[in-house]
């Protein structure tokens, strides 16, 4: 299905919304400006006078009135799985190799039984014999390396983490927001 990506007037992301949702926010003039390419058109009743049809056209990519409900600076993108495999790109933090999520697991660095917490800067992506090797010890104590560092992602990271149909217009809009160091380039 579809997405519309919603930003605030300032060009912030806030949200990934449906179709009916925007058509809620053009309707209601809410919609300052867009960009992207045209996804939708809506069509209404007929006009009792002229005959016309109405209808409202819906594009990728809104810009919405008001203030905006996310302060990028105050944003810490919620953990799942699905977006730390996608963070890491689907890649073993210890031997590298590249895996379908269903062959990984979150990996804890320092692990819960020596007082470790779940959250993004201590975990990494792991398959499921690296997982199982290193165990309750930290990478040193199980003589494993870490191959990369795990970092929190951006609030344009967290946007392109959460939708896995992302709509090419979208993704060049994301993408050129991205810190130059996010994993997410290339």
């Amino acid at each position: 299905m579809v997405k519309v990506l919603k930003l605030s007037a300032q060009g912030l992301p806030q949200s990934w919304i449906s179709l009916e949702q925007a058509v809620i926010h053009y309707a209601a003039d809410e919609v300052r400006w867009e960009v992207g390419a045209q996804v939708a058109v809506f069509r209404g009743g007929h006009n009792a006078v002229t005959g016309q049809q109405s209808q409202i056209a819906i594009n990728s990519i809104i810009g919405t009135k008001g203030v905006p409900k996310i302060n990028p600076f105050e944003q810490r993108p919620g953990l799942t799985n699905s977006k730390l495999f996608a963070r890491d790109r689907n890649i073993c933090a210890y031997c590298g190799g590249h895996f379908a999520d269903e062959d990984l697991t979150r990996e804890h660095i320092r692990p819960f039984a020596q007082s470790g917490v779940d959250n993004w800067m201590n975990v990494v992506t792991a398959c499921r014999a690296c997982n199982h090797r290193k165990a309750n010890r930290t990478p040193e104590q199980a003589g494993m390396s870490l191959l990369y560092t795990p970092y929190v992602p951006s609030l344009w990271e967290d946007f392109i983490l959460r939708n896995r149909r992302i709509l090419a217009d979208q993704m060049e809009f994301l993408m050129a927001h991205l810190p130059k160091t996010s994993r997410l380039h290339g």
